[in-house]
């Protein structure tokens, strides 16, 4: 319907699109830490989910539409560049947001965070293999490396509970000098605050509101940015990793922003970790909606764009472990070398895709 719309039309539907993600991105984090208490989720695997599901809304949108319309390369661009583009929102968290002499990876340095950064590696890895896997090759609307991510986040997050409450190290696995307050004070302030103000059902309400939102406005971005880059020329792939994947990340821009600027660098990252970790968890709804093995049609843009989250998500490990101490630019040293190398990968993609 919007391919016969001129492009000023659907840039301006792009653009309102992308102010409502925001916006009930932010009402979406709220209310999920609020009903998390209320119905004494806390930090229960179901909390988890509920979070990881609430924050990825707009992938889900476009992915269940993708999916629906047998657009997959869109689905597929927009979930692994995604991943990419939200590793890079670290860096503007850290740029714009960590207060003080230390980077973001010195003051929220955990084995906590550690995990989480392993568990996303280890989901893009199954990505990768799944990819020469057979197209043909699916039973019950089901592929052996869509279940197999899952299976993995499901026990990513199991690792992480467990590791909340007990890690045979000192401190818990806490690095000295790192945030003094537990991970997710400033989502606790924020609970306390907000009971005053609503009831269970009014944050139920609010909660449905704002996903509802999401997922309208997410329909309404990948439908008005394909057809505006069919326009200007630019292929579903670049399109998906770069402005598509941008619009759906200002959820976790705008919270992680708030998070660190509360000094709750671990929830910050934890947060972006979380939702990379997730969204290759779409790939299973895909093939459930679409009935066909969705990763075996990836392409070498796709494949490339996994190899470059996964080299970005090594080089924020390496720091939360090695914790540089030096800021260039308002930047760790780790964040300097992501947003490099995302730079110079952006550029090769476009050469992949010109191959």
């Amino acid at each position: 319907m919007m391919t016969s719309l001129p492009l000023w039309v659907l840039i301006i539907i792009f653009i309102a699109a992308s102010a409502v993600i925001w916006f009930a991105g932010i009402q979406l984090s709220n209310k999920t830490d609020i009903l998390d208490r209320r119905f004494h989720l806390g930090s229960a695997l179901g909390g988890l989910i509920l979070l990881a599901i609430a924050t990825n809304l707009p992938e889900l949108a476009i992915t269940v539409s993708a999916a629906i319309s047998g657009n997959l390369e869109v689905a597929v661009g927009n979930i692994l560049g995604g991943i990419a583009l939200q590793t890079v929102v670290l860096v503007v968290l850290d740029v714009f947001g960590v207060k003080g002499k230390y980077p973001l990876t010195y003051k929220a340095a955990s084995l906590t965070l550690v995990i989480e950064a392993v568990t996303v590696v280890a989901v893009l890895g199954v990505v990768i293999a799944g990819s020469q896997m057979p197209p043909g090759f699916v039973f019950a609307r089901l592929t052996p490396a869509a279940v197999l991510i899952a299976v993995i986040w499901i026990l990513g997050l199991l690792l992480v509970q467990r590791a909340q409450k007990h890690l045979p190290w000192h401190e818990q696995g806490e690095a000295p000098q790192s945030q003094p307050e537990p991970k997710g004070h400033s989502k606790a302030k924020a609970q306390h605050n907000s009971s005053k103000t609503h009831s269970t059902g009014a944050s139920v309400a609010i909660f449905a509101g704002a996903a509802i939102a999401t997922l309208i406005a997410g329909v309404a971005l990948e439908e008005s940015g394909s057809a505006a880059a069919d326009q200007i020329g630019l292929s579903g792939v670049l399109f998906g990793a770069t402005v598509l994947a941008l619009a759906t990340s200002l959820p976790e821009i705008s919270t992680g922003l708030a998070s660190v600027r509360q000094g709750d660098y671990k929830l910050a990252v934890s947060d972006i970790f979380g939702g990379n970790a997730f969204l290759p968890v779409l790939f299973l709804l895909a093939v459930l909606i679409s009935g066909k093995a969705v990763l075996p049609q990836a392409q070498a843009t796709d494949i490339y764009l996994t190899a470059l989250a996964v080299l970005l998500t090594v080089v924020y490990l390496l720091g939360l472990l090695f914790r540089p101490q030096r800021r260039i630019a308002r930047m760790g040293t780790d964040s300097l070398i992501v947003l490099v190398l995302y730079a110079v990968g952006i550029a090769g993609l476009f050469a992949v895709a010109a191959g």
